[in-house]
């Protein structure tokens, strides 16, 4: 089982050399089956981050693989697929990590967590499972909270025409323009810390400070609003992209 300091840890030359060279073929192919456009590269910080992508389809995991390929995106997979060795070292070279998601919610904050302070981006799905429909769905309260926990920006992303590539139902994948539009950022802002053990959280590594972010429903909602604002018009520009 991968611990959570095996999963914070900095890549190695040799991780970054066969995560871009996965990343390659990965995007290679997808492009020829799913031809299209990234758009709003610019907006992309530096930094640790939340990449936040609409989720119409089982292939979006891999379109949003080629918003950069200077850093290497890290991917929550549930832990099930694992049990394969050798699809669990392809995975790792992705960039991917388990997460048990039968009920260790504390683990898979933690995990994500020490993920963006080691720096990294992060791709997380906010609606939490495939969706249909040109409407932003509501959205999981994980990343947001998670954003304001490592006081880091989330990255809207819209992905246009994938619904259509494999839409739900569907067995296999069909040839489609694919379009992606990176949004502006939206910023973490800074909750109050405390010294209070008592607060909910996800419970902190030994040795970590003793200050803790304490993140109230409120905060959590007010960011889940404007994240899923960001994501309805990153994918509404991303769809008509597509159309054109």
């Amino acid at each position: 089982m991968t611990t959570t300091g095996e999963v914070a840890r900095p890549p190695s030359r040799g991780d970054i050399l066969v995560y871009k060279i996965c990343r390659f073929i990965a995007v290679g192919v997808s492009r020829l089956y799913f031809p299209g456009t990234v758009s709003g590269r610019e907006n992309l910080p530096t930094g640790a981050y939340i990449v936040a992508p609409v989720h119409r389809s089982y292939v979006d995991w891999l379109i949003v693989a080629r918003i950069t390929r200077r850093r290497r995106l890290r991917y929550i997979v549930k832990e099930e697929v694992w049990k394969s060795k050798l699809i669990g070292r392809l995975l790792v070279a992705c960039g991917a990590f388990p997460v048990n998601r039968s009920g260790a919610d504390r683990e898979a904050i933690q995990r994500c967590q020490s993920v963006l302070e080691g720096g990294e981006p992060l791709v997380m799905f906010p609606e939490g499972t495939r969706r249909s429909g040109p409407e932003v769905q509501e959205l999981k309260d994980g990343v947001a909270y998670l954003s304001l926990r490592a006081g880091v920006p989330i990255v809207p992303i819209g992905i246009g025409g994938s619904e259509r590539a494999m839409p739900r139902g569907s067995s296999f994948p069909r040839p489609r323009r694919v379009n992606v539009v990176i949004g502006t950022p939206v910023p973490a802002p800074r909750p109050a810390t405390t010294r209070d053990a008592g607060f909910s959280g996800a419970p902190e590594e030994p040795g970590a400070s003793s200050r803790r972010v304490r993140v109230g429903r409120e905060m959590v909602t007010e960011q889940s609003t404007r994240v899923r604002a960001a994501i309805q018009q990153a994918f509404d520009l991303a769809e008509k992209s597509v159309s054109h």
